[in-house]
């Protein structure tokens, strides 16, 4: 018996594996923040927080000349990200079938990529996640046009200089960001090329950013996602025909240092 509760649903293992690994598939294609950030975990669905080593003073405590503070702590969020299959398709994997339909699969994993990438780079203001972007002091670099990337990016980097962050350093890409610099420019050279080559910057494709990129420090110690239980499959419910399975993982994420990350905008 475990959460996933994986015994109760009327899906073979073979099934199962074909899931799982599809499911493995896409998030390792979608999770950006992953890549840049330094990570923790997985820990298991016991952790239920994270010691940040601070104390919340209390005014007025019950007892007079008893001074009280409250250990200070970041709780983990679980998502769920819910999808629905049919039973005949599955059972044919028993069969020896090894090409499902697994479109479901596909589609909830990219929402669950896209529900951390987005607390990391956005924040989550319910879940107690300020994200790499709101915490930035840096205000925003502009990039006028495509070919304007390579000098904003240089900016960028003497900006985190500046404030003493060092490199190496990782270029988040948003959709439009990433097709311009990994499409042809007029000498048929990607500007991605130019870019790593010259720039030394090592880019990664993030769905969840909608403006622009972000240019970050991956020296470590600035940035930290928690993990407890890691991305996993489990069981909700089922019919005669179709059974309900969800993808889901427990996290957190903490701001270090504030000061590793800067925003690039597209005008």
């Amino acid at each position: 018996m475990s959460l996933l509760k994986r015994h109760l649903a009327p899906v073979l293992p073979e099934a199962f594996a074909q899931i799982d690994d599809e499911a493995r598939r896409v998030l390792k294609l979608h999770l950006a923040g992953r890549k840049v950030v330094d990570f923790s975990g997985p820990h298991g669905w016991a952790l239920g927080a994270v010691n940040t080593g601070r104390l919340r003073i209390i005014a007025q405590g019950p007892v007079p000349e008893v001074r009280h503070a409250v250990r200070d702590v970041q709780p983990l969020v679980e998502l769920r990200a819910p999808f629905m299959l049919k039973i005949l398709e599955l059972d044919f994997a028993g069969r020896g079938a090894r090409d499902l339909d697994l479109d479901p699969v596909i589609a909830a994993a990219e929402r669950a990529a896209l529900a951390e990438d987005g607390a990391i780079f956005n924040g989550f203001e319910a879940a107690h996640i300020t994200g790499m972007i709101p915490a930035s002091p840096h205000s925003p670099i502009r990039v006028a046009t495509q070919v304007d990337w390579p000098r904003a990016i240089a900016q960028a980097k003497e900006t985190l200089r500046l404030v003493g962050v060092g490199g190496p350093y990782a270029l988040a890409l948003g959709p439009q960001a990433y097709a311009e610099l990994t499409a042809g420019s007029e000498d048929g050279y990607p500007l991605r090329n130019r870019i790593e080559s010259a720039l030394a910057v090592e880019l990664h494709w993030a769905p969840a950013l909608s403006a622009g990129a972000v240019l970050l420090s991956t020296r470590g110690g600035d940035y930290e996602l928690t993990v407890g239980q890691d991305f996993s499959v489990g069981y909700a419910l089922h019919d005669r025909d179709i059974v309900e399975l969800y993808l889901t993982e427990s996290f957190t994420f903490r701001v270090l240092e504030e000061k590793a990350a800067i925003l690039l905008q597209r005008s």
